[in-house]
């Protein structure tokens, strides 16, 4: 079993701030505080210009705090020494799958990040064959990836930053480009590597059914951490969720609008399963 006690990812206090494109300064994090376990599976939901993609480039140190720190594993991200390590214990997969295939062979592209390591290549090859088979996408390995589906795109450059073994999986709205077929695709690739391989996970997304499958939901608004808990604690404050401009997951919406009209059910339900269950008990 995994160690959960410890802190994989520390961020506390993080202020960040940046120029907009009319010169003007703006605060997109506020004194932001997050700490992630190990094994963890953390989903970060919030507007557009709620500073969750900000906070994401935060743990591998693409952006640097401006006040507070970020620690992976104890190391600081503004200290150089540690950035290599950092990038390497923390991989980022982002929107826009063709933004980081790179080469012509799917192989091959698995492959860039630990020949970037150094790694040797009987070890790279175990590695590419391991993360491809992990991801589901073995049998494309010869393919080329601009012939692949939106879906086998994400989960390649899924699996070429598995293979350099990262120890936290950071993902910034992977699957808004896709179809829902894509999407299915990504989200079990994501739950596999959670579950079975105990990969820590922080999964950015505008999609609240994805976030109901994470172990904690993170709402922020405003560059700021404005709520914290399981799915269920979150999604069942339905006025306070939608006050912030989100949505709630439809089950959770369906129990609302069927409480308003005097029908008791449990705050919590999140699946149709548990509505159907609810609806139609058992004698």
């Amino acid at each position: 079993m995994m160690d959960r006690t410890n802190e994989i990812v520390n961020v506390n206090k993080v202020e960040h701030w940046y120029m907009n494109v009319q010169g003007d300064n703006k605060q997109a994090l506020k004194t932001v505080d997050l700490k992630i376990r190990p094994g963890e599976f953390v989903a970060v939901i919030g507007h557009n210009g709620s500073g969750k993609s900000t906070l994401a480039k935060h743990l591998n140190a693409i952006l640097l705090p401006d006040d507070g720190a970020v620690r992976i594993n104890g190391m600081d991200t503004r200290k150089p020494e540690h950035l290599w390590e950092i990038r390497r214990q923390v991989g980022m997969v982002f929107q826009n799958p063709d933004n980081q295939l790179i080469a012509t062979l799917v192989e091959d592209d698995v492959a860039f990040g630990p020949e970037n390591l150094g790694i040797e290549p009987v070890q790279i090859c175990h590695l590419v064959n391991e993360a491809l088979a992990s991801v589901g996408m073995n049998d494309f390995r010869k393919k080329a990836p601009h012939l692949l589906s939106g879906g086998q795109k994400q989960r390649v450059a899924i699996a070429g930053i598995i293979a350099m073994k990262p120890n936290v999986l950071v993902l910034d709205e992977p699957t808004a480009m896709l179809d829902p077929a894509g999407r299915k695709e990504v989200l079990r690739t994501v739950l596999k590597l959670n579950r079975e391989d105990q990969l820590t996970v922080v999964l950015i997304t505008h999609f609240m059914e994805e976030a109901i499958l994470a172990d904690r939901v993170v709402v922020m608004e405003e560059g700021r951490i404005v709520m914290e808990g399981t799915p269920r604690q979150i999604f069942a404050q339905v006025e306070k969720i939608k006050s912030l401009g989100l949505d709630v997951p439809p089950m959770m919406e369906l129990r609302h609008r069927l409480a308003l009209e005097g029908v008791d059910l449990p705050e919590d339900i999140l699946t149709v399963e548990e509505m159907v269950v609810a609806l139609c008990p058992s004698d």
